[in-house]
C-alpha cells in the first residue's frame, strides 16, 4: 500500500504541478497544493476520494519516494503533517471518517460476508492512518519546534478536548466505533487502528504519566500539603532485577545460563541488610560485575553506596525527618487508619476505653507509645483525595477522562456513563482472552488477505502480521485503560472506584490472571515482526526477497518491549483494583494466582517484577504458612523489593483484614457509598426521600431541565445514542411496574 499511495500522490501531482518534486517548492507552493488536495476530496465518487486521501497519506508518511535516509523520512513526515493540520486536513478528514462510520451500505454488507478482509476497510484505514500520523507527530515535542509549531500543538490538543462544530469530541467518536464493532454492527471496523489511536488521542489531550506527576504535585500544593519526596517510575529505573525462583524442569540451556549470571545477587539476598560489612575489593567488585546488567542496564546493588547509613550528624538528629538506609528503595508509609488502629490497641491495654480517631490525644499512654506514635505520623502520607473528600458539595466537575476539560452539570449524571463505560468494559472480554498467544478463539484484525489461496510463504506472512495485531491491541488496551484509571483516581476517588468495580464486574482480574498464565518469558521474547517491512526502513531500502527462513529468523532484538509494556500495564492494573480491597483480593486467593504470578519472576526486568511481588504480597497473609515456608526467596524479595508499611503483618498472616469476612458486603458497601456520592454531586437536591411523585405525563415533559450550554450542539448524537439505539421491550417494562 506504500507503492499505491505513492502513485496516487505522484499521479496526482503531475497533473498540478510541471518539472518539480514537492521537497522542491516553496512553502507557499505546497500550502497552495494541499488546499487543491482539501478541494478535491469534496468530490461524490468514492474512488477519486479514496485516491486524493491517499495521496495525503503519502505526504503524511513523509513523501518517502524524493528521500535517501530512514532519517530524512521522519523528518519530512513531521513538517508535512504540520503542514496538512494547519491547513485542515484534519478537519476533512474527521467529516470524511463521519460519513464512511453511517455508512450503513458498508456495514450491512460486511455482516453478510463469512469473514472480512482488509478489502472491506480500505477506506476507513486510510482515513485512520492520516489522522493518527497528524496525531503522533504533532503530540511530540522537541525542542527544536518553533513557535508557530507549539502554538498549532497547543490548538490541536484544544481542538481534540472540547466539542466544536455541532460534534462531539473525537475520543468520544472512537469509542463510539469501539462500542459498534464490539457489538458486531461494524464488524470491518480496523479496531487494532481505532484503538491506537483512541489511546494515543487520550494521551494527547489529558498527558501521560509524566504530566499526572506534574498534575499530583500541583494539586497537593493547592490543597496545603507537603510534595512528594518519590517518583515511583525513578525510584523503579535504580532498582535492579532479582534473581527469579528456581524452575530447573521448566528452563532450557539458554535460560539457565542466564540465571548462573545471578549468583552474586542471590549471596546479596542472603546477608542481612542491616549488618556492617567490610567494603569490597575492585577485584571482587569487576567479578561481581560481569554480565550483571539488566534489560535496563542498572547498575550491579554491589556497586552501590554501602548499605549501613554513616553515624547521624547534628544536624540530621534535630531534624524531623526520619533517617532510612540507603539498602531499601523505598521510604515506609502509614495510613491514617493504622494509626488509628495502633492507638486503638493501646488504649484498650493501658487504660481501657478508647477515642475513636482521635490521634492526638495520648495522655496516660506510657512514653514509648508517644515515640511509637511520632514516628508514625512523620511517614504519614495524607493524599490529596483525602482533603478534597472535606468538601461537601460541587455543581461541576471536570472530566477529563474522556473529553478534555469539558465541564459536565448536574443535568448530566456522572454516574450513568452507559456509552463510554460499556466500551471499556467490553474490551477485555472481547480481546484480550482472544488476543493471548496460542488462543484458539479468534480475533478479527485489520491484516487479513482478502485472498482465499495463499501459498505457505504468505501463511507465514499472514501469521505474524495476525500475531503482531493482536500485540498491538493488547498494547493499547492495557495502556488505555491504565491511563484512564490513574486520571480517574486524580480527578475523584469516587470516580476510580466506580470505574474500577465495573470492570471487576466484567471478570477483569480472571482476564488478567489467564492472561499471565502462559509462558511469559517466551511471550516477552517473541518475534512477531519482519524487520525489513517496518517503516520508515520497507520505504527506503529495496526488499529484499522474503523466504521462510528469513521469516523465521525475525529481527535481532532479544527482547519484544511492545509485549513487556503490555505486561507490565497488566499487573499494574491488578494492582489498582486491588490494592486495599480484601474481596478482590481474596479473588486473586481464589483464582490460584499465586502460582502464575510467581512463574512471571522469571521475567528480569525491576519494574515487571516490583508489580508482581506486590501482588504477591497483599495475598502472602491468605497462602497459609507452609505456602511462606516453602517460598523463602520470594518473601525476601518481596522485602527488598516492595515499600514497607508500619504494623503491616504482612508476612505472618496475623493481621486481623485477614479474617474471613463476608467479603461480598465489602462491595455493596462501595458500591452504596459510591451511588451516595454520585447522588449527592451530581442529582438534583430532594426536599425529603418522601417527596411526592409526578404521575402527569404533561407535567413532567413540561418540567425545565439545566442544561449545560454546548448541550444543543450534541443533542441529536445524545438522542441517537442513548434513546434510538437503545432497544425497549414494552411488555417486560410493563409486567415489571
Amino acid at each position: 500500500e506504500f507503492t499505491t499511495n505513492r502513485r496516487c500522490f505522484e499521479e496526482d501531482f503531475k497533473t498540478q504541478v510541471q518539472a518539480k518534486e514537492w521537497l522542491e517548492l516553496e512553502e507557499d507552493a505546497q500550502k497552495a497544493y494541499v488546499m487543491g488536495l482539501l478541494d478535491r476530496l469534496e468530490v461524490v465518487s468514492r474512488e477519486r476520494r479514496l485516491k486524493v486521501a491517499r495521496a495525503v497519506l503519502y505526504l503524511a508518511q513523509g513523501t518517502f519516494g524524493e528521500c535517501d535516509s530512514e532519517v530524512d523520512v521522519l523528518h519530512w513526515s513531521r513538517y508535512n503533517c504540520f503542514l496538512l493540520y494547519q491547513m485542515g486536513t484534519f478537519s476533512a478528514f474527521l467529516e470524511l471518517l463521519h460519513m464512511e462510520i453511517d455508512n450503513s451500505q458498508a456495514c450491512s454488507s460486511a455482516l453478510r460476508k463469512p469473514a472480512i478482509s482488509i478489502a472491506d476497510s480500505t477506506e476507513l484505514r486510510v482515513l485512520l492512518s492520516v489522522m493518527y500520523l497528524l496525531v503522533e507527530n504533532i503530540r511530540l515535542e522537541r525542542e527544536t519546534d518553533s513557535c508557530r509549531w507549539r502554538t498549532a500543538r497547543e490548538t490541536f490538543r484544544t481542538e481534540l478536548s472540547f466539542s466544536m462544530h455541532n460534534e462531539e469530541p473525537f475520543a468520544l467518536l472512537l469509542f463510539s466505533m469501539v462500542t459498534k464493532f464490539c457489538s458486531g454492527l461494524a464488524p470491518h471496523f480496523p479496531i487494532k487502528k481505532v484503538l491506537l489511536l483512541l489511546w494515543k488521542v487520550v494521551m494527547f489531550t489529558l498527558g501521560g504519566f509524566e504530566h499526572l506527576q506534574v498534575l499530583k504535585i500541583q494539586k497537593r500544593a493547592e490543597l496545603g500539603l507537603p510534595p512528594l519526596t518519590e517518583d515511583s517510575i525513578q525510584v523503579v529505573k535504580s532498582m535492579r532485577a532479582a534473581s527469579p525462583p528456581s524452575y530447573t524442569l521448566d528452563l532450557g540451556e539458554s535460560q539457565l545460563q542466564l540465571l548462573t549470571k545471578q549468583d552474586s545477587l542471590d549471596i546479596y539476598n542472603e546477608r542481612d541488610l542491616f549488618k556492617t560489612e567490610e567494603p569490597a575489593t575492585e577485584e571482587e567488585e569487576e567479578s561481581a560485575g560481569d554480565g550483571e546488567r539488566t534489560l535496563d542496564g542498572e547498575l550491579d546493588l554491589l556497586e552501590q553506596d554501602p548499605l549501613v547509613p554513616p553515624p547521624p550528624s547534628q544536624a540530621s538528629l534535630s531534624a524531623e525527618r526520619v533517617a532510612f538506609p540507603k539498602g531499601l528503595p523505598w521510604a515506609p508509609k502509614v495510613r491514617q487508619k493504622d494509626i488509628e488502629h495502633f492507638l486503638e490497641m493501646s488504649r484498650n491495654k493501658f487504660i481501657g476505653f478508647t477515642l475513636g480517631q482521635d490521634t492526638d490525644t495520648l495522655v496516660g499512654l506510657p512514653r514509648p507509645i508517644h515515640e511509637s506514635v511520632k514516628t508514625l505520623k512523620q511517614v504519614t502520607r495524607v493524599g490529596s483525595q483525602r482533603e478534597k473528600n472535606k468538601e461537601t458539595k460541587g455543581t461541576f466537575l471536570q472530566i477529563g477522562s474522556l473529553v478534555g476539560t469539558l465541564e459536565v452539570s448536574l443535568a448530566q449524571k456522572f454516574k450513568s456513563p452507559k456509552f463510554w463505560l460499556s466500551c471499556i468494559c467490553c474490551l477485555w472480554p472481547k480481546y484480550l482472552g482472544p488476543c493471548r498467544p496460542h488462543s484458539k478463539a479468534t480475533v478479527c484484525t485489520d491484516s487479513s488477505s482478502p485472498h482465499r489461496s495463499i501459498t505457505v510463504l504468505q501463511s507465514m506472512k499472514l501469521g505474524i502480521d495476525v500475531n503482531r495485531h493482536k500485540e498491538i491491541i493488547v498494547k493499547s488496551i492495557s495502556a488505555l485503560l491504565l491511563l484512564l484509571l490513574k486520571h480517574f483516581r486524580l480527578n475523584h476517588i469516587y470516580q476510580f472506584e466506580y470505574v474500577s468495580q465495573h470492570l471487576v464486574f466484567a471478570n477483569c482480574i480472571p482476564l488478567i490472571l489467564k492472561f499471565f498464565n502462559q509462558n511469559i518469558l517466551s511471550y516477552i521474547t517473541a518475534k512477531n515482526s519482519i524487520s525489513v517491512l517496518d517503516y520508515p526502513c520497507c520505504t527506503i531500502q529495496d526488499l529484499p526477497e522474503l523466504t521462510t527462513e528469513s521469516l523465521e529468523a525475525g529481527d535481532n532484538n532479544q527482547f519484544c518491549w511492545r509485549n513487556l509494556f503490555s505486561c507490565i500495564n497488566l499487573l499494574r492494573l491488578l494492582n489498582k483494583l486491588t490494592k486495599w480491597k480484601h474481596s478482590r483480593t481474596m479473588m486473586l486467593v481464589v483464582f490460584k494466582s499465586a502460582p502464575i504470578l510467581k512463574r512471571a519472576l522469571k521475567v528480569k526486568q525491576a519494574m515487571l517484577q516490583l508489580y508482581v511481588l506486590k501482588l504477591l504480597k497483599i495475598q502472602t497473609k491468605y497462602l497459609g504458612r507452609q505456602w511462606r515456608k516453602s517460598n523463602m526467596k520470594t518473601m525476601s524479595a518481596i522485602y527488598q523489593k516492595v515499600r514497607h508499611r508500619m504494623n503491616d503483618d504482612w508476612a505472618y498472616g496475623n493481621d486481623i483484614d485477614a479474617r474471613p469476612w463476608d467479603f461480598q458486603a465489602e462491595e455493596c458497601t462501595l458500591r452504596a457509598n459510591i451511588e451516595a456520592f454520585n447522588s449527592r454531586r451530581y442529582d438534583k437536591p430532594q426536599d425529603s426521600e418522601f417527596s411526592p411523585v409526578d404521575n402527569c405525563l404533561q407535567s413532567v415533559l413540561g418540567q425545565r431541565l439545566d442544561l449545560p450550554e454546548d448541550f444543543h450542539y450534541s443533542y441529536e448524537l445524545w438522542l441517537e445514542r442513548e434513546v434510538f439505539s437503545q432497544p425497549i421491550c414494552w411488555e417486560e417494562l410493563l409486567q415489571n411496574h
